[in-house]
């Protein structure tokens, strides 16, 4: 059976060590890996565009000596003209990887289930895995340790960013503040909330849900934001959106709230004085290029 990759607690704790600690070694000495995938090809499936997805696992087949195809099913989703079990199958007699960034959780998971070949989630609404290990590996290279530090997050916490770093969190036994509205439209859902709880007694880990942004920020070493409008949301919620989530924008006074060599990240695309201010994300503790 292939391995999937699907959400990031689909990795135990030292796969996702070593998957970072192995990117970090391949950005240092990219030429010794040139021809690591050579004869491997990845499908890439694109119904929810991004620019920085395609980019990064486009580059990087290439640069590691494999190919990619790029294939969009934003006008014919998975399962419309065909059943997703076709379409996996299919794919993989010609294909070494699929990778699929899609709006429905469902469609990922029917395409790992009936897959001959590794399906990795590139995003649904559900979990963004490649995201979180793309932002622990900044993590570690400028706090050199992945260990023993406060995360905390602001904003929309119904998303896959917010929970699949909850469940990073909850592995690698940390400490996550998730400043969000109090209106369940805009919190975890509760099947999150339940994994976290059951991976966090093993690791001794502590993920807690607040609705105060200064709380969340007290001592934090990372201050962590994501899009308001993100790809799907219309532009009529817009105004509702903004005034439920302002009180959790990432400003200068919240970044004083935490450590003197706390970071700021935002997984992008970033809207300036939105999720935060031009000061916060152009300012020096931002890594959000890095």
């Amino acid at each position: 059976m292939p391995r999937h990759l699907l959400k990031v607690s689909d990795f135990s704790k030292e796969e996702c060590e070593k998957v970072i600690n192995r990117a970090i070694e391949i950005k240092k000495n990219s030429k010794n890996y040139s021809s690591a995938l050579e004869g491997e090809t990845l499908l890439m499936l694109f119904e929810k565009p991004s620019l920085r997805t395609r980019i990064s696992f486009e580059t990087g087949m290439q640069q590691l000596g494999g190919h990619a195809i790029f294939y969009s099913i934003k006008d014919s989703p998975l399962g419309k003209k065909e059943n997703i079990s076709d379409t996996a199958k299919v794919a993989s007699r010609f294909v070494n990887l699929i990778s699929a960034r899609v709006y429905k959780r469902q469609d990922v998971r029917d395409l790992a289930k009936y897959a001959d070949v590794p399906v990795i989630n590139m995003l649904d609404d559900f979990a963004h895995p490649c995201q979180i290990l793309g932002d622990f590996q900044t993590i570690k290279e400028k706090m050199g340790r992945l260990d023993n530090f406060k995360l905390s997050y602001f904003g929309d916490a119904y998303n896959n960013v917010t929970y699949d770093l909850m469940r990073m969190c909850a592995m690698f036994g940390l400490r996550m503040d998730v400043a969000c509205p109090k209106n369940s439209e805009y919190s975890p859902e509760q099947i999150v909330l339940g994994e976290v709880s059951e991976i966090s007694k093993d690791t001794g880990a502590e993920i807690n849900i607040v609705h105060d942004a200064v709380e969340a920020a007290q001592d934090s070493d990372v201050l962590y934001t994501d899009s308001w409008m993100s790809y799907g949301i219309l532009e009529s919620e817009e105004k509702d959106r903004k005034k439920a989530f302002m009180p959790y924008q990432v400003t200068s006074s919240i970044i004083e709230v935490a450590k003197s060599d706390a970071v700021f990240m935002n997984c992008l695309p970033a809207m300036r004085e939105f999720e935060q201010t031009a000061e916060v994300i152009d300012g020096p503790q931002s890594i959000v290029f890095d």
